[in-house]
């Protein structure tokens, strides 16, 4: 094997160091930050050299906090339900859109992929504040659930407190979600499927299987990267989303976003807002570190 080129390290180096500008260094000044004491509006050194002696100072006492306070406890469990939720929500709507995107005429699939990608024309903000005038009362949505009975069908399910009442609920933090991060999963599995082999389809059909077998047992495995892609863009900034929640969930729906806003600009406790931080993340990348792991491991034992 011929030695790297000058040209070639450098073009592999150059994602290991936006990773290392943008996400490492950001991440371990928040994890000095959360193991650090306040001391008004500055943080005491995590090591001091007095008479000689070296000391390393580093508070723990934030992690111990929130293993200990239920309120954490259930934000972060708030968060990766709903966040799975708006996850599984966006996977049932946005396969048979990507679907049919994939399979409609060529000279129609650059509209479709417009329409999926003309939301994001607008600020992100308007398009989620639109939503409170939307199932607000007299909002046209509003009229369209209660005309059609959906809002019995709700209170039976528990997502919403009485007829109509429709802001200010898991009900509208799901839809909004669901709505804003919807494109992230079309457009993943858009990209795979189109680009799958149709011949595979016509040989199961010489086969004998039948198109919804065949769909499950050669479409779907086919597409299976483009799912798990289409979940992680969803399911991450779901986890510690803030906005959607702050506009259109109520008290019933806090999520950690909400917490680490309150700890940041409320309490003004970097240390405690920053230790919430670091947990987030951890209970993001563990399990995708994980699932990395599980699909090289599959890849490998195939090989």
């Amino acid at each position: 094997m011929s030695p790297m080129k000058w040209s070639e390290r450098t073009l592999i180096g150059v994602p290991y160091l936006w990773l290392l500008v943008f996400f490492l260094l950001p991440f371990l000044i928040v994890l000095k930050i959360s193991v650090s004491e306040m001391e008004m509006v500055s943080f005491k050194s995590l090591v001091t050299w007095v008479d000689g002696v070296l000391s390393v100072q580093l508070k723990f006492g934030n992690y111990l906090f929130i293993t200990q306070d239920d309120l954490y406890f259930k934000a972060y469990l708030a968060s990766l339900k709903y966040a799975a939720l708006t996850t599984a929500w966006c996977l049932l709507i946005g396969y048979p859109f990507a679907y049919f995107m994939a399979r409609a005429p060529k000279a129609a699939q650059p509209a479709l992929l417009m329409m999926v990608m003309l939301p994001f024309w607008t600020s992100f903000l308007l398009r989620v504040y639109a939503w409170k005038g939307l199932l607000g009362e007299g909002g046209w949505v509003a009229g369209v659930l209660d005309a059609l009975g959906v809002d019995q069908l709700l209170m039976a399910l528990g997502v919403i407190p009485g007829p109509g009442q429709y802001l200010n609920t898991p009900f509208s933090l799901v839809l909004g979600m669901v709505y804003t991060y919807l494109p992230f999963m079309i457009l993943p599995l858009y990209s795979n499927l189109s680009k799958m082999d149709m011949r595979l389809l016509e040989a199961a059909a010489d086969l004998g299987a039948t198109p919804w077998r065949a769909f499950w047992t050669v479409t779907v495995p086919l597409s299976k990267a483009g799912i798990v892609a289409g979940s992680m863009l969803v399911f991450i900034p779901c986890v510690g989303e803030y906005v959607i929640p702050e506009l259109l969930g109520g008290p019933q729906t806090l999520m950690i976003g909400r917490v680490l806003w309150d700890e940041f600009f409320s309490n003004n406790d970097w240390p405690m807002a920053s230790s919430v931080a670091v947990l987030m993340i951890l209970l993001i990348l563990v399990p995708l570190a994980l699932f990395n792991k599980a699909q090289a491991d599959a890849q490998e034992a195939r090989r």
